[in-house]
């Protein structure tokens, strides 16, 4: 199957094809550094490092740029609050960024620019905008003349008129038109700026990408990427500004752009103050739960956040790392060389295995689509759990061999999606407590059945109520052995009497 992206700039479907034969150059917008990522900024971030690492899968070499933007009104704003200079704080918050973003298992770009260190070449292109008469100065400002750019409105389809009603449009009295954008500021007193031929002052955020994107990956790149609220204005600007002064186009050849992540179906925003900082998540749930939540729809839909969708993505990651330890349960994660001929049962898994894997990347091909690319890796545990619980089933080394091949296919995939399980299953502090308590509540009779001593860790608290369980078993005591299984599958443990034994996953 062929790999098609969806393109903002012509709005439909089409087949990537990179300018450059295996290569792709793509560039995404990066964060302001001004406070810690939202969940919001974190969607855009994992979505674009998803598609990231599928193009690598699909033998892809990727030159992947992400900037940051460290010198902003934002900035300015709160290292006044702050009492902070504005520089440090920028380089501050890109600390946090890289300790959320690595948390996240976002790969680093392969060139991570700062605004900052591209003053020179960002007032090249203003020369040269000037130059050609698409910009003009005004009081140390310099602007961009929207109307001498016919192109105007092409990415974001609206015309002249709905932008001039828009409410996102820079309002300044002095501008020739209300939608010419700046693309230099002049200094205000206090603030930090750099000389130039029109004053002191400092780039405005449209120019920085144009001129970052083209620097490092050429002039009509594959991919530009961003969140969605991008397009209009800032993209569009960028559009502009780029191809003006390059006299050519496209600037770049594929515009990608996800969906918010909403709260209550209202945009996340800090400046709505209905944010979720990603660090304070982090404390809360895994990491690899936040990324498989931000996964669970297509990149381009709106996706609600509530504690119920990521108890649900905890529930469903670990449905996919219980079938990996199934399987490693089995194989001892030591491979053997296959002797003897395969079953016909055996043949058929061997099949449907390699049907799931072509499901997952039949859904990637199409516009990256995860939420279908993780059904295809639901279905293939499904394939697994079924085969391995069959009543029938023999651990032969060509079975064994089968199941590693198995294991790498769907640790490939996982590494696609980004979702490397942790270290260990996810038992935290909540899950001791709740074990505690179902130990305090057994009757005095029952607790003899206890191992002697009371463990803190919660794995070790659970081994304790499965081996009293399994006395109770052998004693005929089937009210306890049911009563045991039930509490504990009300807490999202469940234990499952195997051919093999006794059997615990969370769910």
């Amino acid at each position: 199957m062929e790999l098609k992206v969806y393109n903002t700039l012509t709005r439909k479907k089409e087949q990537f094809v990179p300018k450059q034969p295996h290569h792709v150059r793509m560039y995404v917008c990066g964060p302001t550094t001004y406070n810690f990522i939202h969940l919001g900024n974190a969607r855009a971030l994992v979505v674009f490092d998803t598609i990231r690492r599928y193009l690598i899968y699909r033998g892809f070499r990727v030159t992947y740029v992400q900037n940051f933007t460290d010198i902003d009104d934002k900035i300015i704003n709160r290292a006044a609050e702050e009492g902070e200079d504005p520089s440090a704080l920028a380089a501050r918050y890109t600390r946090e960024y890289f300790r959320d973003a690595d948390a996240l298992r976002v790969m680093r770009a392969n060139v991570h620019p700062k605004a900052t260190e591209h003053i020179e070449e960002m007032q090249e292109m203003v020369r040269g905008l000037l130059a050609k008469r698409v910009a003009y100065v005004l009081d140390g400002d310099v602007y961009f003349s929207v109307r001498k750019f016919p192109g105007y409105g092409k990415l974001s389809g609206r015309t002249l008129d709905e932008m001039l009603s828009g409410a996102r449009v820079e309002v300044d009295e002095r501008k020739r038109d209300p939608l010419d954008f700046v693309l230099w500021k002049a200094a205000k007193p206090g603030e930090p700026s750099w000389d130039s031929p029109w004053g002191p002052g400092r780039p405005g955020w449209h120019l920085e990408c144009s001129v970052m994107s083209s620097k490092y990956l050429g002039f009509g790149f594959d991919i530009h990427a961003g969140g969605s609220d991008l397009i209009f204005p800032h993209h569009e600007n960028e559009i502009a500004q780029a191809e003006a002064y390059q006299d050519d186009a496209p600037f770049a050849r594929y515009w990608l752009h996800n969906g918010f992540v909403t709260v209550n179906e209202e945009k996340m925003s800090k400046s709505l103050g209905n944010f979720f900082i990603v660090r304070d998540l982090l404390q809360e749930w895994p990491p690899e739960v936040l990324r498989f939540f931000l996964l669970s729809t297509h990149y381009r839909s709106p996706l609600d956040y509530s504690t119920e969708a990521l108890d649900l993505a905890r529930r469903s990651f670990n449905r996919l790392r219980n079938t990996l330890e199934l399987i490693d349960e089995i194989t001892g994660g030591q491979d053997v060389m296959p002797a003897g001929r395969l079953s016909r049962e055996a043949g058929d898994f061997r099949h449907q295995v390699l049907a799931r894997v072509a499901e997952f990347e039949d859904a990637m091909d199409d516009d990256f689509n995860t939420a279908l690319a993780l059904a295809a890796l639901f279905n293939l545990g499904r394939e697994v759990n079924s085969f391995i619980n069959r009543d029938d089933f023999v651990q032969t080394p060509a079975v064994v061999h089968i199941l590693i091949h198995v294991s790498r296919y769907f640790n490939s995939l996982l590494g696609v999606l980004g979702l490397i399980p942790g270290e260990g299953r996810d038992m935290g502090e909540e899950y001791a407590a709740q074990l505690l308590q179902v130990i305090t509540g057994l009757a005095p009779g029952d607790r003899s059945l206890l191992p002697e001593g009371l463990p803190t860790e919660p794995r070790a608290l659970l081994d304790m109520l499965l081996q009293a369980r399994e006395a109770a078993r052998k004693q005929k005591n089937y009210r306890l052995a049911d009563r045991l299984r039930d509490e504990l599958r009300e807490m999202g443990i469940l234990i499952e009497d195997t051919p093999r034994g006794v059997r615990w996953r969370l769910v």
